[in-house]
């Protein structure tokens, strides 16, 4: 036995939709974020932004100088004082001694003179006065005198060997006997390249004072 069907309610006269009951009922406009009406609070960034870090002091031994400690600087050696011209002279007659007999040695062996060996000389002696007696110009002065004379020496002493070579003799009998005669020779054969030697002598002591100051 078939049971009656319910005629179709229309709600509130509303048209029936697919038999949906609920179909003319629209679901309410979703309001979006719950929250959408509070702003989010601004960020206060660091906690500690009002607050400057401390500015660096540095070093803390800033305010010494090098050398210095406990406000005061170390005590330091005296340095030795090398303004002695005495000094210097000794030390310029040393090296003339050792500078004019090879130098001698030198001219007697070649039998010639060498003007890079005459600057040599006065260089050794210049250098080794100015290293005992100071950066002085009496010490440069001196260098220059005792260097001439070491030149000077070096001549008779090459002159005697090539001399006494000659003669058969010893060097002693020519050089220490008969300096006169050996010094009156030296004059008679000097020439413009002999006294140039001789110049090249107080030339390069200068130079070896300026480089030992």
């Amino acid at each position: 036995m078939s049971q009656p069907v319910p005629p179709n309610q229309q709600p509130h006269g509303g048209q029936p939709v697919d038999g949906n009951p609920y179909a003319d009922q629209q679901p309410p406009a979703p309001t979006g974020n719950p929250y959408a009406g509070q702003q989010p609070p601004a960020p206060t960034g660091n906690p500690f932004a009002g607050q400057q870090p401390p500015a660096p002091t540095g070093n803390p031994f800033a305010g010494q100088q090098p050398g210095q400690f406990g406000g005061g600087p170390f005590p330091h050696a005296p340095q030795p004082s090398r303004n002695n011209p005495g000094l210097g002279l000794l030390a310029a007659l040393g090296a003339a001694v050792v500078a004019a007999i090879l130098y001698g040695l030198l001219a007697g062996s070649i039998e010639r003179e060498v003007g890079y060996a005459a600057v040599g000389v006065g260089f050794l002696i210049g250098f080794a006065a100015s290293k005992a007696g100071g950066p002085l110009p009496a010490v440069s002065v001196v260098s220059a005198v005792v260097a001439l004379g070491a030149v000077l020496m070096g001549q008779l002493i090459g002159m005697a060997m090539i001399v006494a070579e000659a003669n058969g003799v010893g060097f002693s009998e020519v050089f220490f006997d008969r300096f006169g005669d050996l010094f009156n020779a030296w004059k008679e054969l000097s020439d413009f390249m002999t006294y140039l030697f001789l110049v090249l002598g107080p030339i390069g002591a200068i130079g070896g004072a300026r480089k030992g100051a």
